[in-house]
């Protein structure tokens, strides 16, 4: 990721802070990052549902024999 007027400073583990050291910003990029981030999440969701779910067909199948 590229930051335009901006500076990177670690803050306590894995977190970062994010200085803005200009006066703009491009609502483009934040919106992008923005749809980026729900895309993850979303598949995220979709990835722990199959797992809950295959986990209960397991059980299911081991129940009935």
């Amino acid at each position: 990721m590229e930051y335009k007027n901006s500076e990177i400073n670690q803050v306590s583990g894995s977190e970062d802070k994010i200085v803005n050291t200009g006066s703009k910003v491009d609502l483009n990029n934040l919106i992008k990052r923005v749809k980026e981030e729900e895309k993850r999440s979303k598949r995220q969701n979709i990835v722990i549902s199959a797992a809950a779910l295959s986990a209960v067909a397991v059980f299911g199948i081991i129940l009935t024999l």
